[in-house]
């Protein structure tokens, strides 16, 4: 980890998130399985450390892992031999956490923010990058904060998580201010929901239903929030308490995989109700410190970042108990 990031360990190891994945067709997003043409290894260990992977994503259309960076807010590729390639290089992206592929558009969508928020050297940014999926052109740079009435200039934020509908509208989680954004297709940003300062502190991941609502997690709780009434949001009964919720990636099956960066566990929870609540479909335990995942054919694969030392990041293919 670089030195100016060393404050950072405990805060962005314990809140920051993000979600990965493709959006699912059928209302219980059970998906059909979209095997790469060659499944990529176990274990993946990139060729150098320091840029700080916290958001990973899986390109099924070229086959390729992305992630961003913390460090360096540039969207690199992940080779299977672990060499890191830069895929989209912006002066404007300071550290790009949650990172989202619309395959249905070709676009990238990137949660662009500022690591000054977590050092107390400056207020950080919320900021969407909108990028076009095969070349890496830059569509659009949406100032998500600008949307916020009133806001103080020392106010702190962090877009954290993003995730786009299937009408194309973009959701962003912003975990200093625990705002959710909402991007229409003419990229003009407004607050779609604030929750209020006792509720859904902290965050983080979110992922998109197609039953038209939105699965959002704040520490160790899970939000349902409809697109058509934002206020009649709900809280998703699960069966134990998941501590240090963090990427949400639907699988294939239908489940919902949320990584836990402080338990070091994938949990995937499986619905019968329309997620009022959910039930425990497996556990897939980890080693090493993990954010986010992504979900490749079948499997799901969690990328480790390494906030605390200089240690090459990797990603590994979860496997459930």
């Amino acid at each position: 980890m670089r030195t100016p990031f060393r404050p950072l360990i405990l805060a962005l190891g314990a809140l920051v998130g993000c979600a990965g994945g493709d959006e699912a067709p059928t209302t219980d997003v059970a998906t059909e399985s979209s095997v790469p043409a060659e499944a990529p290894p176990e274990t993946i260990v990139a060729e150098r450390g320091g840029f700080i992977p916290e958001g990973i994503e899986y390109d099924s259309v070229r086959a390729r892992f992305l992630t961003g960076s913390l460090a360096e807010g540039t969207i690199f590729q992940l080779h299977p031999d672990g060499r890191v390639t830069p895929v989209i290089t912006d002066p404007d992206l300071t550290s790009s956490v949650g990172i989202e592929v619309d395959e249905a558009r070709d676009r990238l969508l990137v949660a662009n923010s500022n690591s000054a928020a977590f050092q107390g050297t400056g207020a950080g940014q919320s900021m969407l990058g909108v990028y076009d999926l095969g070349t890496g052109q830059r569509l659009a740079m949406v100032d998500l904060a600008a949307s916020i009435p009133d806001l103080p200039a020392d106010a702190p934020l962090f877009a954290n998580d993003v995730t786009v509908a299937n009408d194309g509208a973009i959701y962003v989680t912003d975990m200093m201010q625990n705002i959710i954004f909402r991007v229409g297709n003419d990229y003009t940003a407004s607050i779609f929901h604030r929750f209020a300062p006792a509720d859904g502190l902290g965050l983080n991941g979110i992922e998109y239903h197609p039953g038209d609502y939105l699965i959002v997690t704040g520490g160790s709780t899970l939000y349902k929030v409809p697109i058509a009434d934002p206020d009649a949001i709900t809280v998703v009964s699960v069966p134990e308490r998941i501590e240090g919720q963090d990427g949400l990636v639907w699988m294939s099956s239908g489940a919902l995989a949320i990584t836990s960066n402080s338990e070091n566990r994938i949990v995937a929870l499986s619905s019968d109700d329309d997620w009022a609540t959910a039930r425990i479909a497996g556990v897939a335990p980890f080693v090493l410190q993990g954010t986010t995942a992504a979900r490749v054919g079948d499997d799901v694969f969690v990328v480790h970042p390494h906030f605390a030392d200089q240690d090459p990041p990797s990603v590994t293919r979860a496997v459930f108990e």
